[in-house]
């Protein structure tokens, strides 16, 4: 970067917010390599591209020269974080920290730099702390300050029951901060008060506070609610280049923009760029299309990309899709649909019966792919191209 200017607007692109601005423009212009910080709970073992929002942001730093230090919380992490739960979660077991960590050390460098790149666990120290210690730690926050954090709050106010070790948790993470002197860190905005914390415990340790860089919660495919392995709205970085490429293509055109801004290494000026073309006519398919092929080709290769965008084309061959085509939302209350009322319900066949037979006659896909099971429950969380015979598309989205 030929600038400290340039330097500051690469890194503001896409986030929420920082804390404080006017601090990390200082650092910025020590020319000094900062430290920056973000930490993961392992639990589970598959990152999703909502994961890398962050993680790409890491990436940006250190293609300004800085060091990233990826924080693996394998202590808190069998503490179970509390944040946005209704409930006290479960803690996981040691073994599935282990097993998550090795998946996650794995993943990560689909896109850091290793060589630029410290994965630290905060077990290396928390278990170096004795019990004194840790009330020492405690005695650093007060209980009126853990329930201006909005989760905590509510469960107080409505009875729901607080387990004292989940007050641990935000001072632990923010003891981190402490433990590796870190110059910089990035989480969620669900995280912002635990990083808050982390700046508040770095000033009792006599350190320079941390500047707090928060990122947006990526929506998933449904373009609603945040991506969620468990809403099934997710696309998975471990996935094969077609699944990944296809549901890529199933977003809608205006969630695209969101991916490009969060997701795309593509300056934005370039997006810009794209968004004008749409404008003078250019199908907004052929532009998804460049955003498939860049997000393939980070987590397998450019040839696997070409691959996948060809495969894609070719499932959708026959009876051409459509440049536009409905886009229908259902419900499911129950968390499925059988297919056959999707197909009613969004109105490509008049009933379940008509449904059915055009299944059984091989005259339905979804995403192109063949249904083969008159029976097959759609989950809800996704959105897919649903085609019937060679002329009836819709784009539906299962809430």
């Amino acid at each position: 970067m030929s600038s400290v200017s340039e330097a500051l607007d690469l890194i503001k692109r896409g986030t929420e917010e920082i804390l404080i601005e006017s601090e990390l423009l200082d650092k910025l212009k020590t020319g000094r390599l900062l430290r920056i910080k973000a930490g993961f709970d392992p639990t589970a073992p598959d990152l999703h591209v909502g994961h890398t929002v962050l993680i790409n942001k890491l990436r940006q730093f250190q293609d300004l020269g800085h060091e990233v230090l990826f924080l693996i919380g394998d202590f808190t992490g069998m503490i179970g974080d509390p944040t946005g739960k209704s409930a006290t979660r479960p803690p996981l077991t040691r073994d599935d920290v282990i097993e998550n960590a090795r998946t996650y050390e794995q993943q990560i460098f689909k896109i850091l730099d290793p060589e630029k790149t410290l994965v630290m666990f905060n077990s290396s120290w928390m278990n170096e702390m004795n019990s004194a210690e840790l009330i020492a730690l405690a005695a650093k926050h007060t209980v009126a300050r853990m329930l201006e954090r909005d989760d905590f709050s509510k469960r107080y106010q409505s009875g729901q029951s607080i387990s004292i070790h989940e007050f641990l948790y935000p001072l632990i993470q923010g003891y981190d901060s402490v433990a590796m002197k870190a110059d910089v860190e990035l989480g969620g905005t669900d995280q912002k008060f635990n990083l808050l914390v982390g700046r508040e415990l770095q000033k009792h340790y006599g350190q320079p506070q941390q500047t707090v860089i928060t990122m947006p919660i990526l929506e998933g495919l449904d373009g609603v609610q945040k991506m969620s392995k468990s809403l099934n709205n997710y696309i998975g970085i471990s996935e094969t280049p077609d699944e990944m490429f296809g549901k890529l293509m199933s977003i809608s055109d205006d969630l695209m923009w969101r991916y490009f801004e969060l997701l795309s290494f593509r300056p934005m000026a370039e997006i810009e760029g794209f968004k004008q073309e749409i404008v003078d006519g250019k199908n907004p398919r052929d532009i998804k299309f460049l955003l498939g092929e860049e997000i393939v080709a980070r987590f397998h290769d450019a040839a696997a990309a070409n691959q996948a965008r060809e495969n894609f084309i070719a499932r959708f061959q026959q009876g051409a899709m459509p440049d536009d085509m409905p886009e229908i939302s259902l419900t499911a209350p129950d968390g499925t649909l059988s297919i056959a009322n999707v197909l009613r319900d969004a109105g490509l066949t008049s009933s379940t019966s008509e449904a059915l037979r055009m299944i059984r006659q091989g005259a339905v896909k979804i995403d192109g792919e063949k249904v083969e099971d008159p029976k097959r429950e759609i989950t809800q969380g996704g959105t897919h191209v649903y085609q019937v015979g060679k002329r009836r598309f819709a784009r539906i989205t299962i809430n």
